[in-house]
């Protein structure tokens, strides 16, 4: 009997993605900004489609269901009464946006007819002989956040929470999933968004929209959240059990202009700062206070939730559901519930697999097996490549190279961790999601103290203040953070464990804002943050066994079961997807020695590299 393949698409607002499913198991995501190399690529992901095809060495053909992750016409009905509701404000910005609605997003059945019909065309050797005729289905934005949380987890019952900008009316969702059966119970819709509050705050801070949220999030606990009160007084009227309003005279969002006014600029003290400028006080007292604020509102959703459904355990998804501070903060005690599990890509390039899980699950009623872990895969869901096609890369660029046994290797990396060297790890399957989970990774020794400032600004290129995450063995995690249950995709925050921690002088307890960041906490400087906190990723064998393997090659080595794991990319780039792109970040950074599956190249074997002005090219993320 054949396989029934359903194929999940995300476009058109950032992150775009696709996703394959063969009879419901997911065997293929990928976001497309890894193929087109535009980080938070928007483009309908055409480049992503065909390789979740080709990795499944079938046609368009052969795919029985296609579906998209919102409904277009509805999110434009909610644009046109917004602009109606602001009008004049926002005309030329409306204006502006009406050719590529009615070129494009008023007709996504028909893109996606045609970029299916292009993968025909195209496949290799003539594999398909024509495109996909069946019907397009489109699903609502939040129930496909929904889907992309409960139906992955490992749960056979749980509360279902997705937050986030806006869909296409709702900004927010809470409902319940039970087996095959997930019901929205309650949403809240735009212009109130807990997810455009946080971008409003952002924007000011002069970091990019739909981008920089995790740098707000980072900064956060450089300042005093001084202006909280502010915030729940002028900004938002938060209720008991979560529910809340914006007050829009603060805002220019809905009028399509900028996040904020005026009056917003009056309320903390100036203007939006330039993007670039030095960082003061005030953006990390905003910071802190509206990450406070994030938390509480999220705290009295999830309490709320509880008390009304009574699940145990609770699934999350959405863009404010990377806000891995909040998450850590959900379990244990503070809402009732016993267990959280997020999507790993729990912005819209999960609406892709949000879209096709919804279509096995709900459109064609298929079962949904019980579990005891998730179906994610360890979200190792992209591109691979072998020792051939490594080979090809390096022969045609010139590099040097040598072969090692797995045990050799894991063996040599971590004597060369252990010695100080920074290390490009390119192992297996690329990572779904905005996280490198130890698939394409930038690693390092995190008992060093020096790491944090190496890896900024002599490999990442990017701001001081930025906090590293930890990779730790996940029999191990619980010697070192206070965290309960586990963390496989770096979205819950803990704090550093006291017996690993240093005790302050009074000079340096006396430090405020950026000067704090160079201030040594813990016998792990290069992974806590200056709260005591660290972004932690648990690392368990049947998910990632390399990983794991090299992970337990440096504590067998150095009795520390930890190391610093950061995306392998510079800023402004999206994670390296390919060789030669792991190559290329080798040669124009510090990084010292990458790994290309059992490949280990030295950068001082390696030809010499002339630069060509790539970081002109490159846009600040």
């Amino acid at each position: 009997m054949k396989p029934i393949y359903v194929l999940g698409l995300s476009a058109y607002y950032h992150d775009s993605a696709a996703c394959l499913l063969r009879d419901g198991e997911i065997v293929a995501a990928a976001q497309v900004e890894r193929f087109t190399r535009k980080r938070h690529d928007a483009a309908f992901p055409t480049r992503a489609v065909a390789w979740c095809l080709a990795e499944e060495r079938i046609g368009p053909e052969r795919i029985d269901h296609v579906c998209f992750y919102d409904k277009p016409v509805r999110k434009f009905a909610r644009i046109l009464e917004t602009h109606l509701a602001f009008a004049p404000r926002g005309v030329r910005t409306f204006l502006m946006a009406m050719p590529l609605w009615l070129r494009e997003k008023l007709w996504t059945a028909r893109e996606i007819d045609e970029a299916l019909g292009s993968v025909a065309g195209s496949a290799a050797g003539g594999t398909a002989q024509k495109p996909y005729e069946g019907e397009v289905l489109f699903t609502e934005h939040h129930q496909a956040h929904a889907a992309s949380a409960f139906y992955p987890s490992p749960f056979d019952s749980a509360a279902v929470l997705t937050l986030d900008g806006v869909g296409e009316w709702a900004t927010s969702s809470v409902g319940v999933g039970r087996g095959a059966s997930l019901e929205l119970h309650r949403e809240i819709h735009y212009p109130h968004s807990i997810g455009l509050l946080y971008s409003a705050f952002t924007y000011h801070a002069g970091f990019r929209v739909n981008s920089g949220e995790y740098k707000l999030m980072g900064l956060a606990p450089y300042g005093r959240p001084r202006f909280r009160d502010v915030i729940l007084r002028e900004l938002i009227d938060l209720k008991d059990d979560g529910s809340f309003r914006l007050n829009l005279d603060y805002f220019d969002y809905g009028a399509g202009l900028k996040m904020t006014n005026r009056r917003f600029d009056a309320l903390f003290g100036g203007p939006p700062r330039k993007s670039e400028s030095k960082l003061t006080e005030r953006e990390m007292d905003m910071a802190a206070s509206i990450q406070s604020v994030t938390e509480e509102v999220v705290l009295r959703i999830c309490r709320d939730v509880h008390e009304k459904t009574r699940e145990k355990d609770l699934c999350f998804a959405g863009g404010v559901a990377l806000n891995c501070v909040a998450n850590g903060k959900i379990v244990p005690g503070e809402t009732g519930f016993r267990r959280i599990w997020v999507q790993p890509a729990a912005g819209d390039a999960g609406g892709a697999l949000g879209a096709a899980l919804s279509t096995w699950h709900i459109h064609l009623g298929k079962p949904r097996p019980p579990r005891e872990r998730d179906a994610m895969r360890g979200a190792l869901l992209g591109p691979r490549f072998d020792g051939q096609a490594i080979d090809a890369v390096l022969a045609e660029l010139g590099a040097r190279a040598t072969v090692l046994e797995r045990d050799a290797l894991y063996d040599r990396v971590a004597e060369l961790l252990a010695e100080g060297a920074i290390v490009g790890w390119f192992q297996g399957r690329m990572e779904f999601g905005p996280r490198a989970l130890g698939a394409r990774s930038i690693l390092g020794d995190p008992r060093d103290p020096t790491m944090q400032k190496r890896m900024n600004l002599k490999i990442k290129f990017r701001e001081s203040f930025r906090p590293f995450a930890p990779a730790v063995l996940a029999e191990h995690a619980s010697e070192y953070f206070d965290l309960s249950g586990d963390s496989p995709y770096m979205l819950v925050t803990a704090q550093v464990k006291d017996q690993h921690r240093i005790a302050l002088s009074p000079e340096d307890a006396k430090k405020t804002g950026i000067d704090l960041l160079n201030v040594k906490r813990s016998t792990l400087p290069a992974i806590t943050h200056v709260d005591g906190s660290a972004r932690l990723q648990t690392v368990a064998r049947d998910a990632n066994a390399p990983f794991y393997d090299l992970l337990s090659a440096f504590e067998r080595r150095t009795g520390c079961p930890v190391l610093v794991n950061t995306s392998f990319n510079v800023r402004g780039e999206p994670i390296v997807c390919t060789p030669r792109e792991a190559y290329t970040c080798f040669m124009r950074t510090d990084i010292d020695w990458l790994v290309l599956e059992d490949r280990l190249l030295d950068k001082r074997e390696q030809p010499e590299w002339k630069e060509d002005g790539w970081r002109d090219r490159i846009a600040p993320d």
